[in-house]
């Protein structure tokens, strides 16, 4: 799902419920290992200033660096510094027995066409993301 909020910029936001802890689904975003296992390898670490790349294939390698951190509650990193220069917001809310995890992804230059071209694939990719995340975090090897 995409929209554009009341300034005009255009995000993206998703949200997922996740019947696991905080804690677990807190592990799957920033544990390298099992963040390779559903998106992207990379050295995430949830440390402010961290300065990572996430390897996108065919896109290549995606310079980022961590803005902030919650634990258990909120990671947030600029993604693909010097070409997209957007923005990717994970928030997590405990809900019953599991977590809702909210997605938010925002920065997007629709005037250019990079921009745009990653905002239309990006907005229709994310929701496959998440449900990867789930599939892992269902699996036999979940952490």
């Amino acid at each position: 799902m995409t929209s554009a909020p009341a300034d005009g910029a255009p995000a993206i936001h998703c949200d997922q419920f996740l019947p696991h802890s905080p804690a677990t689904v807190w592990k799957a975003l920033t544990d390298p290992e099992l963040h390779a296992r559903w998106w992207a390898a990379g050295d995430v670490r949830p440390v402010v200033g961290h300065r990572f790349s996430l390897d996108m294939g065919p896109w290549g390698e995606q310079p980022c660096e961590v803005l902030a951190v919650e634990p258990e509650r909120l990671l947030r990193y600029s993604f693909a510094e010097g070409s997209l220069d957007t923005t990717v917001t994970w928030r997590l809310e405990p809900e019953g027995h599991g977590t809702r995890l909210f997605l938010t992804h925002e920065g997007f230059d629709l005037d250019s066409p990079l921009g745009k071209a990653a905002f239309d694939g990006m907005g229709n990719g994310w929701p496959g993301v998440l449900d990867r995340l789930a599939a892992v975090l269902a699996g036999p090897a979940a952490p």
